[in-house]
């Protein structure tokens, strides 16, 4: 018999816990209950989680605080919630490297889905290289400065990214030599929101070879799949 997933519930709230605990037990899953960091640190310390459902709003640190310092160590797939529905929080926890976003109040029934989403989606990806706790990656003769947020050509020529090129080049370097999809890539970038009929990632691509000098008639750093997405065809070195 297979084990059940383990969702952590990470949540100052008791009645939120005890509710979710509750409901996801009753839908097959094992649901642990901490309020804050400490409790999280230790329930990670003492076996497997799946995914964490982090609230933004905790006593000590914040979850935007243990979600950056979760990402140095741990690919574990994290759902924030918050009290509070604004873009800029969104924005912020995605950044931190949150997988999905969820303003409270919200039905049990919606996380319920959007843990399914995100834990179909992280399962579906090739296995990641961990660059989201680098301070540098190479490839290509490239540079990305991780701290900096920004890139050095080969002839050491610094060049800023805006975030959205920035998030799809870590992407790229999180996953080298192995396609992507475009669906795959927008639900990367844009987690819930993306829409199945937005090829917006095409243009995305098409400013990062750009960036990057790459030959869009014949590029050798990302290279078009046909029929199927993307591919970082280069090595890549991480630096931590």
């Amino acid at each position: 018999m297979d084990t059940p997933d383990h969702i952590l519930i990470v949540d100052d709230d008791a009645e939120i816990r005890s509710l979710l605990g509750e409901y996801l037990g009753k839908n097959g899953y094992q649901a642990g209950l901490v309020a804050d960091g400490k409790g999280m640190w230790a329930a990670l310390a003492r076996g497997k989680v799946d995914l964490i459902v982090l609230d933004l709003m905790l006593p000590g640190d914040d979850g935007l605080t243990l979600c950056r310092k979760l990402r140095a160590e741990s690919d574990t797939p994290v759902i924030m919630l918050t009290a509070r529905g604004e873009e800029t929080d969104r924005i912020v926890g995605l950044e931190m490297g949150a997988d999905d976003y969820l303003a409270k109040p919200f039905s049990p029934r919606e996380l319920l889905a959007r843990i399914k989403s995100v834990l179909r989606r992280t399962r579906s990806l090739p296995r990641n290289l961990r660059a989201d706790e680098a301070r540098g990656i190479a490839f290509a003769g490239w540079r990305l400065d991780a701290v900096a947020r920004h890139l050095v050509s080969p002839e050491g020529v610094v060049t800023s990214l805006s975030g959205n090129e920035y998030q799809l080049l870590r992407i790229f370097l999180s996953h080298p030599n192995h396609v992507l999809t475009r669906d795959q890539l927008m639900l990367l970038s844009k987690g819930h929101e993306a829409d199945p009929m937005d090829r917006s990632i095409d243009i995305q691509v098409s400013r990062l070879r750009h960036r990057l000098g790459d030959d869009p008639a014949d590029p050798q750093i990302i290279k078009t799949v046909r029929g199927e997405g993307y591919v970082l065809s280069v090595p890549v070195e991480v630096e931590r």
